[in-house]
């Protein structure tokens, strides 16, 4: 599943759709992004969310989730792997200090995490010419270098645990 960053590849690819950078690691978020089509890139950072609403929050404000949007694990699921009202042949995710993510509820990091991860799952491929794949939806999680391989780590036992 993830591999680990090299000078030749600087960022740690856990899925298709779901990447690690290291801040000032040598590669920039636009690298992971479509070469042509309509892009909608959200940014976010995982300072901004300390716990569960919060970060239904960032998320309900950055990728403009419809008024029914219930607030819950589900009803983010199922707004992730939408996304229509946003018009966009692509979804990036960029999401800075993403080792800071729901750091008062390790449960909650867990599931969101998950849900990402699922999402990434629904959505279809495409190849770019130069040999990368792409997912429509992709998330890239940046964070300090010291903390990339224990995400990393964390994201693949989560990923491969029964329950994903």
């Amino acid at each position: 599943m993830g591999e680990l960053m090299t000078e030749e590849e600087p960022a740690i690819r856990i899925a298709p759709w779901m990447h690690i950078i290291t801040a000032g690691g040598g590669m920039h978020p636009n690298e992971l992004l479509p070469t042509s089509g309509s892009v909608y890139v959200a940014r976010l950072n995982g300072q901004d969310m300390p716990d569960e609403i919060a970060a239904f929050q960032q998320f309900d404000e950055s990728l403009k989730f419809p008024k029914y949007f219930g607030w819950n694990w589900n009803a983010f699921y199922d707004c992730l792997r939408d996304l229509q009202w946003l018009s966009s042949d692509y979804h990036v995710l960029i999401i800075e200090s993403a080792d800071s993510i729901l750091s008062e509820d390790d449960v909650a990091r867990e599931e969101f995490f998950r849900t990402l991860w699922r999402a990434g799952q629904r959505w279809s491929y495409t190849k770019r010419p130069e040999g990368v794949t792409l997912s429509k939806f992709s998330v890239v999680l940046s964070c300090g270098t010291e903390s990339a391989p224990s995400l990393a780590r964390r994201l693949e036992e989560l990923l491969n645990s029964p329950n994903s």
